[in-house]
């Protein structure tokens, strides 16, 4: 019976990245995916790389280190992550106080440059001058999603790491079990993103992660070109996580349908080196990670939003998706052992994963190795006992 130093669960981004990292420090560990080809959360990410908004020591260290591993990272995985940089721009509505937005963003590491209308429409020639009051400008990192979490995949398999597509179906404390077989480990890991809170609640083990039901479109390759990343200044998604996820509702998360606060829209749109444009985003705060919403509806609301911001978007050929994005309390992710459950540890729950997930999967993935890491100690899930 074989057994391994590592299982991790989930082959998005984060469980790509720190099965590469655990390898590359000598652990025998195996990948457990469900689905053959990239799904998910990260299959329908934007990719951006925030890096100029970090608002502690803590967050301004990580993202730099995020963008020092970007630079070399194609090069280290031997395969092209499609790293390259954009102008972000924030658009501001008419509607909104314009002199508070400003303000919000005063407190990034790099705070976004203020512009009038005709600079960002100069900026990017396809926004509709008429709906904005300005915007917020800064340099945005950007990756593709697929080839940057391929990369992982193929590195980790090219050092020794093994890959298996099964869908898991719950684990204790040296085991995980799939649909058809038992896999034995020192070490668990959850790299589940959306999922990890109901699939280890399933197995009895309570964790402070959450998720959201997020939709967006997917247009094929187009002719037209979009410049720049364009998002609201003003985001409600990040209001909706700050206002789901306290101590008061955690009894209710672990029970089918409930509907917290009504969903957000936020109407951006990148596109990516294959010219193909994602748009979107719709999120909703169900408890039922299996909820069913209407795609007809949702895909008329995404296309009305975007077509007031950036018209020549509204009607391209486009198809919806749907996927789970897990998030924290505190919007640092969850990171090391679970409290009382021997062997079973957390890397999910990130803001802004493609900055932050290169460099703490080398750090968790040193940590259990034996080198102390005060980062990584700070993000543990324990952090959440004494507050609750």
């Amino acid at each position: 019976m074989k057994s391994y130093d590592w299982i991790v669960v989930g082959g998005g981004i984060t469980g790509a990245a720190l099965s590469y990292e655990l390898a590359k420090k000598g652990f025998a560990v195996l990948l457990l995916e469900k689905y053959p080809t990239l799904q998910g959360a990260t299959r329908y990410s934007y990719a951006g790389l925030p890096y100029w908004s970090g608002t502690t020591d803590l967050t301004n260290q990580l993202f730099q280190e995020g963008k020092a591993h970007h630079h070399y990272l194609s090069e280290e995985l031997e395969a092209d992550t499609q790293f390259r940089e954009l102008n972000l721009l924030l658009t501001i509505s008419p509607e909104d106080n314009l002199e508070k937005i400003v303000a919000s963003f005063s407190h990034f590491k790099i705070i976004p440059r203020l512009i009038n209308v005709e600079e960002a429409c100069e900026m990017e020639p396809l926004l509709n001058k008429n709906v904005i009051a300005g915007a917020l400008t800064v340099n945005h990192g950007h990756v593709s999603p697929e080839a940057t979490t391929l990369a992982y995949r193929q590195a980790f398999s090219r050092i020794g790491g093994q890959i298996e597509i099964a869908e898991v179906t719950g684990l204790v404390k040296g085991e995980v079990y799939t649909t058809n077989k038992t896999y034995h480990a020192g070490n668990i890991v959850i790299c589940a993103g959306g999922i990890s809170r109901h699939l280890l609640k399933s197995s009895g083990i309570p964790t402070r992660v959450y998720f959201t039901h997020a939709e967006m479109l997917e247009t094929p390759p187009v002719e037209l070109s979009l410049h720049t990343v364009v998002m609201p200044a003003l985001q409600q998604r990040f209001q909706c996580e700050a206002a789901t996820s306290t101590i008061e509702l955690e009894k209710m998360w672990d029970e089918p349908g409930h509907e917290f606060v009504p969903f957000s829209l936020d109407g951006g749109a990148v596109q990516f080196k294959n010219r193909s444009i994602r748009i979107g985003q719709i999120s909703r705060v169900l408890t039922d990670p299996y909820a069913q919403v209407d795609p007809i509806q949702s895909e008329t609301a995404m296309r009305v939003k975007i077509g007031k911001v950036l018209p020549a978007l509204e009607n391209l050929p486009a198809t919806w998706h749907h996927c789970l994005v897990a998030y924290s309390p505190d919007d640092l992710p969850l990171i090391g052992a679970i409290p009382h459950q021997e062997g079973i540890n957390i890397f999910s729950g990130f803001s802004g994963p493609f900055a932050l997930v290169p460099p703490l999967a080398k750090r968790f993935a040193n940590y259990v190795a034996g080198e102390n890491d005060e980062i990584i100690q700070q993000l543990s899930p324990s952090r959440f006992i004494n507050n609750g």
